[in-house]
């Protein structure tokens, strides 16, 4: 039912790495805290999401952290659905000690649940030590640190090939209108301007939000997140017809409405990045850097580039970001070790690991830039880190699932449907309403 936009997209299109171990001891002569090997004998069961090269990346910093403290550590893959999993584990009486929660929403399910115990003094000094703000207030619920969030993405990054921007005679747009004059120009020289995945709903999400963010503005864009504000408010609807501005001009996607309707978030990577290209940019987040290095053999920075989400209307170019936040379950079998390991993941140390493995980027300011592997991805944290509190985090994600993350219902297929026929941004503004009226009230 939930989806992963910021881990398990890169990974299901085959960061192609063997799976990591699934239970993995560390131990060495180094500790934390001064004591040598002062968990020596633990387990620390940690459960995500993540698989494939992400597992392994992740296995990584998990074995630092055994390295130091002398802990073992077992990580359990939960498949996108980690709430009805982690659920079924308390209720089992098999709780694991830490779980890394993808969605803002998720965080406060498990909070008002009651399954969350509260971040310690350590790690929340760290949190007020090296993150905006912003980061703590999504970790948090009714004023207590609950959640850290240790791996960031960065969603509002168009992809580009730039040898068919060379070849059209085009530079990076700075506005949204810019952004479709110089698609049209791209697809005047052969190929289609922009491949979108409009059979995974998550991404046209993606789109919506970026657009309104720069539009309509941060407050606008945190009262529609909460339901304050209703989606059939003005400002909804003319970020809808922003969006189908791109949706009905068949010269800008690849395929058309029904070709985008056929294309999954890996297949459009693909498109521009795959052996035989048929778009010149693909807009989603800093993800698709890896599967166009790891699937299509695309180096990062010369064969593919991004340019930030251009502004919108004379609005502030946004910045929109995913996250997943390490949380201690109370009826973990060792949740005291947990709250150590958080302590470890709150400090630059770690994020370095796993930066320098590729594919992750940290929203702690203390992690020093070099630790990433290349420029982009040290441009992408830049931005990331630099904008502060101006982050907003994806707006489905802070919604419950039944609106804001579940194929074929909601926000998800609502959106398909308006790609498929975008003639009625008011009619579809009508329909979001009804859809979130209903699952914000279950």
């Amino acid at each position: 039912m939930m989806r992963r936009r910021t881990t398990l997209l890169a990974s299901c299109t085959a960061l192609a790495l063997a799976l990591g171990a699934t239970a993995c001891g560390g131990g060495g002569p180094v500790s934390a805290g001064g004591g040598d090997k002062a968990l020596s004998g633990q387990t620390v069961t940690v459960a995500g999401v993540w698989s494939g090269s992400e597992q392994k990346n992740f296995q990584k910093v998990l074995d630092a952290f055994g390295e130091k403290t002398g802990a073992k550590t077992q990580f359990v893959s939960t498949g996108d659905n980690v709430s009805t999993v982690v659920g079924s584990k308390i209720e089992g009486g098999n709780a694991p000690d830490v779980v890394m929660v993808p969605q803002v929403g998720v965080l406060q399910q498990f909070a008002k649940q009651g399954w969350l115990k509260p971040l310690s003094k350590a790690t929340e000094q760290s949190v007020d030590a090296g993150y905006a703000p912003v980061w703590k207030k999504y970790g948090s619920v009714d004023g207590t640190l609950y959640g850290l969030y240790f791996k960031a993405a960065h969603k509002s990054t168009v992809w580009y090939s730039p040898e068919a921007l060379d070849q059209a005679g085009v530079k990076p747009p700075a506005t949204y209108d810019a952004m479709l004059k110089a698609g049209r120009t791209v697809s005047d020289s052969g190929l289609a301007a922009f491949s979108v995945a409009g059979q995974d709903g998550w991404t046209l999400t993606d789109w919506f939000e970026n657009i309104y963010l720069s539009q309509a503005g941060p407050e606008k864009y945190d009262a529609l997140a909460a339901h304050k504000l209703k989606w059939t408010d003005a400002s909804v609807v003319k970020a809808l017809g922003t969006l189908g501005k791109l949706f009905k001009d068949k010269q800008l996607i690849a395929g058309g409405q029904k070709g985008a309707l056929n294309t999954d978030f890996p297949g459009s990577v693909e498109k521009v990045f795959g052996p035989e290209p048929e778009a010149g940019m693909v807009y989603e987040g800093d993800f698709v850097a890896g599967v166009a290095k790891d699937q299509f053999g695309r180096a990062i920075g010369q064969d593919a580039n991004f340019f930030p989400f251009p502004a919108v209307d004379g609005g502030k170019a946004p910045v929109v970001s995913g996250g997943d936040a390490a949380v201690v379950l109370k009826d973990g079998k060792n949740a005291k070790a947990g709250m150590e390991l958080l302590e470890y993941l709150a400090t630059p140390e770690a994020a370095a690991v796993w930066a320098k493995a590729g594919g992750f980027l940290s929203p702690n300011k203390k992690l020093d830039l070099a630790a990433y592997g290349d420029d982009v991805t040290r441009a992408t944290a830049k931005s990331l880190v630099g904008a502060g509190d101006s982050v907003r985090f994806d707006m489905s994600d802070q919604a419950p699932a039944a609106f804001g993350g579940t194929k074929g219902a909601g926000e998800w297929k609502l959106l398909q449907d308006f790609l498929r026929d975008p003639s009625n941004p008011k009619g579809t503004a009508a329909q979001l309403e009804a859809a979130a009226a209903k699952a914000y009230k279950g």
